[in-house]
């Protein structure tokens, strides 16, 4: 497919943004062309706008998830055909992927066939946070990036390997968050214990929390709560939202020789990390990293059968108007935060 697409550009930190018509790029071997029909909108977005973060230069094109049909496939690509419906995330690795726009190249073995009982903008919500859960908790630790080395659900012996084992998720109701839960669950963690909004707790026991905690409680108060539901030592700990006070007081909650998944630049105190005895792991949820790509093919490879089967269940999700067009302002809405929901917007839809 030759000719021009519509892509929306940001002009620099903190800049204006625009839709552009750009090239529409050709999938060389091992690629596919995707048409993208749904993409999901996450809070790295604004963060890249209004820090620069992982900008090599502008103008820059953003957005990290992505689902639609497939419109071209490159040479050697077997497994995809013209007209499948897939789902992939962006990535920071060479060639540079990103989804605001209607067309995008990407290789193969990080693609994933979307389960049938998933829409496209259900599919749009999950590759970016779906990869940071599951790197997080199945990643093999390493430095500067990795996860915390449990056995992963879809090798031999990875279902209920933790089984009854306590478990601490923080902020359960982000979207990262709610596929920790449903991992740890997989996983045969209980009890599995995370933070939320009282209005959230349905949804969260749901997915497979045993308990819920006010996440507007002090930590002080949260470790005093964990203590009434086990007298086990928590040895594993995941915090999904990962600000400076929530990643201390989640490694305080951990005991000596415990493990500790953050995903932002660590902010736990020198000398706490220094006396504490705990290990600490900094997921970056990029499939396609040199350190992370043997668990992304893995976990690409498994995909559609982990969602197909019903062991994982994406979230709510709201379809936001005006396609490409309607991105800065959804950004300042999640930039103002939103509760267990994911915005997507419809790039053919770009006026």
């Amino acid at each position: 497919m030759d000719g021009k697409q519509k892509a929306l550009l940001c002009s620099g930190v903190k800049g204006t943004y625009a839709v552009e018509l750009i090239d529409i790029p050709q999938p060389g071997p091992g690629e596919v062309l995707v048409e993208l029909r749904a993409v999901g909108l996450n809070p790295m977005d604004w963060m890249m706008h209004d820090f620069g973060m992982f900008v090599p230069s502008w103008p820059a094109i953003f957005g990290y998830d992505g689902a639609g049909v497939v419109a071209k496939v490159g040479e050697g690509v077997t497994k995809f055909g013209v007209g499948d419906k897939v789902m992939h995330a962006g990535t920071f690795e060479a060639p540079r992927v990103s989804t605001f726009r209607q067309y995008v190249a990407m290789k193969a073995d990080f693609v994933a066939a979307v389960p049938h009982n998933l829409s496209l903008d259900e599919a749009a919500t999950l590759p970016l946070v779906l990869a940071t859960a599951a790197l997080g908790m199945y990643d093999a630790p390493r430095a500067p990036h990795g996860g915390i080395g449990l056995t992963p659900v879809w090798e031999a012996g990875g279902r209920g390997a933790c089984a009854g084992a306590p478990i601490f998720i923080n902020a359960g109701s982000t979207a990262v968050g709610q596929l920790m839960i449903q991992f740890a669950k997989l996983s045969g963690f209980a009890p599995i214990i995370t933070t939320a909004s009282p209005h959230n707790t349905a949804l969260l026991l749901s997915l497979g929390a045993t308990h819920v905690l006010d996440r507007h409680s002090p930590f002080s108060a949260l470790a005093s709560s964990v203590r009434g539901i086990t007298d086990k030592p928590i040895m594993h700990a995941l915090d999904a939202i990962s600000t400076p006070e929530s990643q201390n007081g989640t490694y305080d909650l951990v005991a000596p020789g415990g493990r500790v998944l953050i995903d932002t630049r660590c902010a736990i105190a020198p000398e706490k990390r220094a006396t504490g005895g705990k290990e600490v792991a900094q997921v970056f949820g990029d499939v396609q990293r040199a350190g992370e790509s043997a668990c992304g093919r893995a976990l690409y490879a498994h995909l559609t059968g982990l969602f197909e089967g019903g062991d994982l269940k994406p979230g709510r999700v709201e379809v936001v108007p005006g396609g490409l067009a309607g991105v800065p302002d959804a950004l300042e809405r999640l930039k103002n935060g939103v509760s267990a929901l994911k915005l997507v917007v419809r790039p053919q839809e770009t006026p």
